[in-house]
């Protein structure tokens, strides 16, 4: 009966109460009502750092009720509808006024909270008011209560009435400070440290953790706010985001437990993951909007309302007949999709959908959010420069973090100058102080400028070197992730192809790594091949029997996907293709083809089967004809794959029944030796 908001994440300041059905009994909303009375009465033991009388007068005036509803008789049905109708009212009251006390007390979020204190008083005051209709419209004649239980409902009644909850003197005298240092952020000007010190004291904020869990509170709300038409609260959510990442990056020397949690948290809980339950059951890809239907059943948006639109009311996957076509957000799933998708860094295809980026770099667009960050990098970039080692490394993990998703982030930190002095950092001895400082220039090595400030200040020789021989293996994936960003610049794809230090390095993370550091490997040979004359040092290097020999191991499909792509590209080259088939790849493209979910493998494994036709074509060609599982996922892709996929099925498929007819009608002899087979033509 009592809503607890536990499949799907409850926005804050959202209250999504269920009044209970309209077929209850008197005595189960009794005791429902007493049970959730009980569960809001244990947040007295909770700590409230903003709108704290508010919170204990809603508390108190609960447990007034609660006597109240303790002495009413339920162990009878013959009360009329009237009385359970407004009872129920009063258990919808209770779950908000429990969904606000949650609020209230949440660990990550105090300084919305204290923000948003006029929204929080209007709450309190109106639900105390609702409380006090729905006492006075209940009809005690109905109830076998004595009087002074109905003096007791009077006086509650009376009490509900006279509540006045207003911002409270503390939390207002807080709201002008704030206001006051975003104001002089705004204006470009730094403020006092005791001035940032005073709010983060109120609202108890004394540890790195804590302020990071109100920057991951604030990151996530821009998100969801963004996705909203009025985005009404954009503007305060961005300044309180400047403001917050300036104290984390500022007033805190010393980094708490929760910040060696912070970069790899994702990856532990994806590995533990189903990836087929991000997936739509429509269209098979990994959400990126998932909503949950009547059914219960969750699909991407986009999908399931083209399902609608096309005059379907039941659900796809169950045929059910669904009584409401309304779509909830299932923000659970969508924030596990959003941390897979960055623990697997950037696909080799684009999917044109709207990222993260984007959303961000609307997202910073007050003037105190903006200045705040660039007061941030300043001092920060101060810090790498002339502080001691423990400040240097809290430095280069604060831009890590600062760069991670952020291109304005990034901009700024290029801007105040942080890539030379990280580019000394990754030199250090320390295994930390590497780590941190190369994942820093490889989120900074996205953005266009920095690619040359990176190879003009000999970041090559130094990345080459954490490459070989990096104090952690995540200081050696992230080398070679920077060195796929400096791949786009054709530039630098011939300078890195030409040393031969780069090559055999990448494929020593390829052979050794972990799962990401073979990632980061593959995307940076795709990048180094998008030069012709990188292609024979690849295959020189050996890195075809050993993508092969991979492709047979690898379950994670984004480590399937980046194989095939870089086997496709070396294939479109004569030397390449035979290498590919001289590794005895075919049996293992055509197996991906079959079994793999993924529509990008499945597009990719036709693209490299296509091209070893056309270069190898005595060798590939007949393998396919005799297999004849290839041509139900060709023929699948050429009617739902996008247009280039199809184009290249339909080449595939016409090849191939092409051959199949000369060789029955006696123009193509195929000689069988050892089950292999070479053709006379």
């Amino acid at each position: 009966m009592i809503n607890k908001c536990n499949e799907f994440t409850r926005r804050i300041l959202n209250f999504p109460a269920i009044r209970p059905s309209e077929t209850v009994s008197f005595s189960s909303l009794i005791a429902s009502l007493i049970q959730l009375g009980q569960r809001i009465c244990e947040y007295k033991s909770k700590t409230f750092f903003t709108n704290k009388k508010k919170a204990r007068n809603s508390i108190r005036l609960i447990e007034d009720i609660l006597i109240i509803l303790k002495e009413i008789p339920y162990g009878v049905s013959r009360f009329a509808y009237s009385s359970i109708l407004s009872l129920s009212e009063i258990h919808f009251i209770f779950q908000k006024f429990q969904f606000l006390l949650e609020d209230c007390c949440r660990q990550d979020s105090r300084i919305w909270m204290l923000a948003k204190s006029k929204d929080v008083s209007s709450q309190f005051q109106m639900q105390a008011r609702a409380v006090a209709v729905a006492l006075d419209v209940l009809p005690l004649e109905e109830i076998d209560v004595s009087v002074e239980v109905k003096e007791a409902v009077e006086f509650v009644r009376n009490q509900a009435f006279k509540l006045k909850f207003e911002v409270e003197m503390d939390d207002r005298r807080m709201q002008v400070n704030v206001s006051n240092i975003l104001d002089q952020f705004e204006d470009g000007i730094i403020p006092k440290s005791s001035d940032l010190k005073g709010v983060l004291d109120y609202l108890g904020i004394k540890h790195w953790g804590e302020c990071n869990r109100e920057v991951k509170f604030l990151d996530n709300e821009i998100y969801l706010e963004g996705n909203t038409v009025e985005k009404r609260e954009m503007g305060i959510l961005s300044s309180l985001m400047g403001f917050m990442i300036y104290c984390r990056g500022t007033m805190f020397d010393v980094l708490d437990n929760a910040s060696n949690r912070q970069i790899n948290n994702g990856d532990q809980i994806i590995r533990f993951l189903n990836l087929d339950d991000f997936r739509c059951p429509i269209t098979l890809e990994i959400m990126s909007d998932p909503v949950t239907i009547a059914s219960g059943h969750t699909y991407d948006r986009s999908s399931i309302l083209k399902w609608f639109r096309a005059g379907n009311s039941t659900c796809p996957k169950t045929g059910e007949r669904l009584t409401s076509i309304d779509l909830l957000p299932n923000l659970s799933l969508k924030v596990l999709i959003k941390q897979y998708r960055s623990a697997n860094g950037v696909p080799f295809v684009e999917t044109g959908r709207r990222n993260r980026d984007t959303v961000k770099s609307v997202a910073t667009s007050s003037v105190a959010n903006e200045q705040a960050l660039k007061l941030l990098a300043s001092f920060l970039v101060g810090r790498l420069v002339a502080g001691t080692f423990e400040q240097q490394n809290k430095a280069a993990f604060e831009i890590r973090l600062l760069t991670k998703t952020s291109i304005f982030n990034r901009s700024c930190l290029v801007e105040a100058g942080a890539i030379p002095p990280l580019l000394n950092r990754v030199a250090s001895k320390d295994s930390s102080c590497q780590e941190n400082a190369m994942a820093a220039l490889l989120n900074l090595s996205k953005n266009t400028k920095s690619k040359s400030i990176i190879v003009g200040n000999g970041g090559l020789f130094l990345i080459l070197d954490v490459l070989k021989e990096g104090l952690k293996m995540e200081a050696r994936q992230h080398a070679a992730g920077t060195l796929f960003y400096l791949t786009s610049v054709e530039e630098y794809r011939k300078m890195i192809g030409e040393n031969p230090g780069f090559v055999p390095s990448l494929l020593e993370l390829l052979r050794n790594g972990t799962d990401r550091g073979k990632k980061n490997a593959l995307v940076t040979i795709f990048g180094l091949l998008m030069r012709p004359e990188n292609h024979w040092r690849v295959i020189a290097a050996g890195l075809v029997p050993l993508v092969v020999n991979l492709l047979k191991s690898f379950e994670r499909e984004e480590l399937i996907t980046d194989s095939l792509a870089v086997l496709s590209t070396l294939s479109e080259r004569l030397d390449g293709a035979m290498a590919v088939l001289y590794a005895g790849a075919l049996p293992i493209i055509v197996n991906v083809l079959n079994s793999c979910n993924s529509r990008a493998a499945k597009e990719y494994c036709v693209s490299l089967l296509l091209a070893l036709c056309i270069n190898g074509g005595a060798d590939a060609v007949p393998v396919l004809v005799k297999n004849s599982s290839v041509m139900e996922p060709l023929y699948s892709l050429l009617a739902e794959g996008n247009s280039k996929a199809s184009k290249k099925a339909s080449a595939l498929i016409r090849l191939l029944h092409e051959y199949n007819e000369k060789t029955s009608s006696g123009l193509i002899t195929p000689v069988f030796i050892e089950d292999q087979f070479i053709n006379v033509w």
